[in-house]
């Protein structure tokens, strides 16, 4: 399921050039996200300031309600980059030739198993009680992940629990009609079952030790046509982490409105809390975590390749991927080396 469009949709004003002289000088880039998230927020920043413009883009978004079908969707090259969860970001690489280009935030904390007053209840008196019990998740998602790295924190395997999946719409309707008391989420999901229904998050992949990276990714084939295009995507995103990072105030107003057109109404202090638990990268800092020193792997090489053992270990695929394969620092790296757009890149206004 996907949704085009030519500007963000239910009225998102893009503030490109509107005049037909503007218009050609732009090139068409289209990007692909999932609404109400917090790592797809500099998208809608972006396009709000013109900062595609500014860098002669003119962006086509479509959305997506999970990151399969979104890379299953990039197959018949209906957008060019965008940003998922890792999980969905490692699938992508194995089977549609996807690379991963960056890290849009870290959302370990954003990943968790939340579950209803009473079942949190007995939890915090015996962590044992999960044994036996159904918890909804989205198969093949950051969810997944951070459910499973919550289990082994406990002495736990899969097999002890039933697992059953879900879209995490349906989750919540679950988890508000009663009809399951543990439930793998992301935020701001977690949020609105913590305000909504009284749930409560007793794991999240941070308290597994589990590192939740956010995936930009790109198809390998129009990056490699396309260089230029991928730097100056990547040089906008950063730039809107910046300015949304420096201004919370009128970020935070972003936000809700982002939110409720994507269908998700939060709390002010949840929507801070997305802020202070999500640790996001600027230039220096995608340049070091992705940074490999001779003969060895990045930080980010060890992150994914946790990612594609549990995955492999779930049956998803029979080999994971290598991360040094599809994971690249090339067009962080042509930022850095044009004076232009690194300073574009860095701008916090």
């Amino acid at each position: 399921m996907k949704r085009h469009f030519a500007a963000l949709a239910a009225g998102i004003t893009l503030g490109l050039a509107t005049t037909a002289a503007s218009a050609q000088q732009l090139t068409e880039i289209k990007i692909s996200y999932q609404p109400a998230v917090y790592w797809a927020l500099p998208f809608y920043a972006a396009a709000e300031k013109g900062w595609y413009a500014d860098l002669g883009l003119k962006p086509v978004f479509s959305t997506f309600p999970a990151g399969v079908p979104q890379i299953a969707a990039s197959a018949s090259k209906s957008w060019d980059v965008g940003a998922l969860g890792s999980v969905p970001a490692t699938l992508g690489a194995a089977r549609y030739n996807l690379l991963m280009i960056g890290i849009s935030n870290d959302e370990s904390d954003g990943n968790a198993i939340v579950a209803t007053a009473k079942t949190a209840a007995g939890f915090e008196k015996n962590p044992g009680s999960v044994k036996g019990q159904t918890i909804v998740l989205t198969a093949n998602s950051t969810g997944d992940y951070a459910v499973q790295s919550c289990l082994a924190k406990w002495g736990l395997k899969k097999a002890d629990v039933t697992m059953k999946s879900m879209g995490q719409a349906e989750i919540m309707s679950a988890m508000s009609s009663g009809n399951a008391d543990l439930a793998g989420l992301w935020a701001p999901n977690t949020y609105t079952m913590e305000e909504k229904a009284g749930a409560k998050q007793i794991c999240s992949g941070k308290d597994a030790g589990a590192a939740v990276p956010g995936a930009i990714v790109a198809r390998a084939d129009y990056a490699k046509e396309n260089p230029q295009n991928v730097a100056k995507f990547l040089a906008v995103y950063l730039r809107a982490w910046n300015w949304l990072n420096a201004h919370q105030p009128e970020a935070i107003a972003m936000m809700k409105k982002f939110y409720e057109q994507g269908g998700v109404t939060i709390s002010e202090a949840s929507m801070k809390k997305e802020f202070s638990t999500r640790p996001t990268y600027d230039l220096a800092g995608q340049l070091r975590i992705m940074r490999r020193p001779p003969g060895g792997a990045s930080e980010v090489d060890g992150w994914f390749t946790k990612i594609g053992a549990f995955m492999q270990a779930n049956g998803t695929f029979p080999e994971a991927p290598a991360a040094s394969k599809f994971i690249t620092d090339e067009y962080m790296k042509m930022i850095d080396a044009d004076p232009k757009l690194k300073e574009f890149a860095n701008r916090s206004n």
